[in-house]
């Protein structure tokens, strides 16, 4: 008997199907596959080719649910009466407690579990609302640019607490639609004060916990080009959506250190302004996160000061992050595929 790789196949026209058939054959059980799970489809999305698509974990919580459920990652059944799986309080994946270990960071958090702009997770806020940044940072910075950058103290100056709270009430109620012109809020410190607020309300830190001990090593570092190399592998830690953040805050506030004979806020007023903010020692050592002041006041400084090269890196990975999800992982029951997001067209892996 002749091998498969003898084999002349079939001769006559039939043999002769076009490749553009074939294409659509394997794209219509492509199609089909994707619906097996909803775990599937949420990876099929199509998002806003503008927006980065940041890599998110799942938020998962010991759930009870309600009459027969299934697991969206195993597709088998969820026994039990209570606490029979976990589900993700970002986009409501629902999945066993085993399971959850296994289940990718592709977490698209859904408005319907989102409820609040502050003390939101960063980059669960820009996913749900298909964004680079938290709207608060544009909204503010858009406002207090144009209209505050020569006030005297800009940051410094704290604003009235209550209309602060306000904004808060409003972003957290309306998101982008929140109105912060001057006619709603004439001082402008109000707005500063919004923003502070938000980047303090965060449950991880601007500057995340991970990357915070890296970055207090930059400060310490007396010798420029170390510390500017420091500083890089420092940013290398930073979740994608922070870094983004990050960069655009800062070439804020370098602009803002352009009209400083008007405002009085150097690099290094700023520094001690947003060292704080930005920055938290993940220890609870109290006395080692009073000693780090100096350095977060630093690392704030050179960041301004460096703006220029941070806004180069983080474009850099911006790119990086284009290039890496032009490709992505779609699970169909024959097998796994990588779907080119350009021209649709399914590859087999072996």
């Amino acid at each position: 008997m002749p091998s498969r790789e003898s084999w002349p196949g079939p001769k006559g026209p039939r043999a002769a199907v076009p490749g553009a058939k074939q294409e659509r054959r394997q794209q219509d059980l492509l199609l089909a596959a994707l619906g097996l799970t909803s775990l599937v489809r949420r990876a099929t999305l199509k998002e806003n080719e503008h927006v980065p698509k940041y890599e998110k974990v799942h938020n998962f919580k010991v759930h009870t649910f309600r009459g027969p459920h299934w697991c969206e990652y195993c597709a088998n059944f969820m026994w039990g009466l209570i606490a029979q799986g976990v589900k993700c309080a970002d986009c409501g994946l629902n999945v066993h407690k085993q399971c959850s270990k296994m289940v990718p960071n592709d977490c698209k958090p859904d408005l319907k579990h989102v409820k609040k702009v502050y003390s939101c997770d960063l980059t669960t806020l820009v996913k749900a609302h298909f964004t680079k940044r938290p709207m608060v940072v544009d909204m503010c910075i858009r406002e207090i640019e144009s209209r505050g950058l020569n006030s005297e103290g800009l940051y410094r100056v704290s604003g009235f607490s209550d209309l602060i709270e306000d904004v808060k009430m409003a972003f957290d109620r309306d998101g982008e639609k929140a109105d912060i012109s001057v006619n709603m809020y004439e001082d402008i410190n109000i707005i500063t004060g919004a923003l502070k607020l938000y980047f303090r309300d965060l449950p991880i830190p601007l500057i995340t916990y991970d990357a915070y001990p890296k970055f207090i090593e930059s400060a310490k570092t007396t010798d420029p080009d170390e510390q500017l190399e420091i500083l890089h592998e420092a940013l290398k830690l930073l979740p994608p959506a922070h870094c983004e953040t990050l960069r655009y805050l800062m070439a804020h506030l370098k602009r803002v250190t352009l009209h400083e004979k008007e405002n009085l806020m150097s690099a290094e007023n700023l520094g001690i302004v947003f060292g704080p903010t930005l920055m938290r020692a993940p220890e609870l050592d109290a006395m080692a996160a009073l000693n780090d002041i100096r350095y977060q006041r630093l690392v704030v400084e050179m960041l301004i000061k460096n703006e220029g090269t941070l806004c180069h890196f983080c474009s850099a990975i911006q790119l990086m992050l284009k290039k890496v999800n032009t490709y992505f992982p779609v699970l169909v029951i024959l097998g796994v595929y990588h779907v080119k997001i350009k021209n649709k067209k399914p590859t087999a892996i072996a």
